[in-house]
This record gives structure tokens, sequence and C-alpha cells, in this order.
């Protein structure tokens, strides 16, 4: 059984039972103290059938980006309305495989292996963990939730309720994508998460240790270095809170899917999370992918026909 969230806040806080003697944990990198701005737009990525588009976002007090796929039918059939894809990038920006991701969907499409859909790829940052950082300044995920989703149903002819919309994304994404979907099941029907991560609770994975001025400076940007607010955030967490109010309701995820390398370095916390998972009763859809390290193209290519199944299954006939 997975130690309390208590015990865990404890230990961060440096509350143990060691003495004086104890050896020293060494320092991490100094992070620079001068705070870049903010930016909500990116560059434009020239693919086929995407949009650059931006809008004025109440919550995020800016104008922000987003790129947006539209497949063939949304102008053969122009009385249609379609459900809507919301892909997260992971971290990096996300911009390299926009063109690579809906190439990928365009052809599915066209072959008609899955329904037709909108792709949203919203900005998401090079490294915001798609949270709502603690200072307020990248209120990441409420200007999503709350501002983009809204102005994606008013621009486009979307299927506008919860079973037209999944959340989906790789790594940093994933662990984005799985704390919405837990979060706001009503806005998102169904979730899917790819090689998600952190998922730690102590923030010290494999890509954490293996670059610790990374970690002390998305610690600093995203939660103020509150390490209770980071578990806040994280999916174990939020997947207790979901466990304990929506599980078995109506507003519950109709699809709930984790899909993970085997040879992928954020395998074991996947794994973890999938037995805290399976401990709380959620319904989920555990895949474990043989040879795939942590690369989008590799596990969606490896699933094959598996996944456009669940997007059949998510969408159905729209």
């Amino acid at each position: 059984m997975r130690r309390s969230l208590l015990l865990v806040l404890l230990a961060l806080s440096g509350c143990s039972a060691g003495t004086a003697s104890s050896p020293v944990a060494p320092v991490p990198p100094a992070v620079p103290s001068v705070v870049p701005p903010v930016v909500w737009t990116t560059t434009a990525i020239s693919a086929p059938r995407v949009q650059y588009r931006t809008f004025s976002s109440a919550i995020a007090r800016a104008t922000v980006s987003y790129h947006v796929y539209t497949p063939p039918q949304y102008d053969s059939e122009p009385a249609r309305r379609f459900p809507v894809l919301y892909w997260l990038h992971g971290s990096g920006g996300g911009l390299g495989g926009i063109a690579i991701l809906t190439a990928y969907f365009d052809d599915a499409i066209r072959a008609g292996r899955t329904p037709p859909m909108l792709v949203v790829f919203p900005n998401g940052m090079a490294s915001s963990m798609w949270a709502d950082s603690k200072d307020g300044r990248v209120p990441m995920e409420s200007m999503v939730v709350r501002d983009l989703v809204p102005h994606v149903d008013a621009t486009f002819r979307t299927v506008a309720t919860r079973d037209g919309r999944l959340l989906e994304g790789f790594s940093m994404g994933g662990l984005g994508a799985s704390r919405w979907g837990l979060r706001y099941p009503e806005v998102f029907g169904a979730m899917s998460m790819f090689a998600a991560g952190p998922l730690d609770l102590d923030f010290n994975g494999p890509r954490a240790t293996g670059n610790l001025a990374e970690r002390a400076q998305i610690l600093r940007d995203v939660y103020s270095d509150d390490m209770p607010y980071y578990v806040a955030q994280n999916p174990f967490t939020v997947a207790e809170q979901y466990a304990a109010t929506i599980r078995g309701t109506s507003r519950a995820l109709t699809r709930f899917r984790q899909v993970v390398g085997q040879l992928d370095f954020t395998l074991p916390a996947n794994d973890e999370f999938r037995a805290h998972v399976t401990r709380l009763a959620i319904v989920q859809e555990y895949t474990l992918v043989p040879n795939v390290g942590h690369d989008t193209m590799a596990l969606l290519e490896a699933l094959g026909d598996r996944n456009f199944a669940f997007y059949r299954a998510v969408f159905g006939g729209r």
C-alpha cells in the first residue's frame, strides 16, 4: 500500500528522525533570480489543414495562441458538428510535433479508421506542467479549461458537450491530461494519458534527478517552491478526490486510458499510478507497449488500430 500523503508531506518538509550526523543532501544548482516575461503566443506552424489562431483570454489577461486541425469533412459537410480532441504537448513547447501529429490524424480520418474530429493544440509553454502556477503568473489550467474550450466551441462547429471532447497528452501533456480529466469530467468526457510525468509525489524521478537545474526551475516557476502545492496538483491526489466525489456518478469519465512504453523512464511512476487508480476502484484501460521508450509517434504506431478503436469508442458515430 502506498504511504499516505501526510507522510510524504512530512518528509518533504524536513520533519525526519535523522540526527545531526546524517549526511547533508546535495544542493541543487542555483536558479537565476530574473524571471522571464510570460509569453502566451507562439510562432505559427504551417501544415495541411492546420490553422494558427489567437484569442483574448480574460483569465490570462493576454492574447493567447493555439493551433487547430480541421478534418476534410469540416469543409464538405457545412451543417455538421464535430467532436474535439484536445492534445496537450510535452515539455519544450510541442510546436515541432504539430505537423507530424496532424498528418497522422488526417491519414486515419481519410481512411475511415477514426471519426472525423477537430484536434486543438493549446500553447502550454515549455514547462508549465499544464498547471496554474501558485503565484498566479501563468494560470495555464484555468485558461484552457475556462477560456479556450468555450472559445473553440464558439468559433468552430463543435459538439459542445463533454461527450464531444477528448483530452489527451504525452509526457508533461499526459500529466496535464490526467489531472484535468480527473478534475473536470464535466468538461472532458474521456481522457487519455501517454507516458505521463512527472507523476512521483516527491518530484525525484529520473528526469528530475538527471537535471537538477530544470527541477529547481519548475519548482520555483510553477509551484513557488511549495511542495504541498506540488502534491495537491499531482494526479495521485486528484485521483483520490475523484474517487471520493465523482467515481460512479453520472459525471464520471466515460473512458480513461493510460499508455506507456516498456522502455520508458516514466514506467515505474506510471505503473505505480495504475496501481493507485486500481486501489481506488477507478475504471481505467492500461496498455504497456513492448519495446518502446519515451516517444510519442512510436507509441501511436505500435498501438496501431487499438488507438483508433479508442477514438471510435469515445466518439461513436459522430
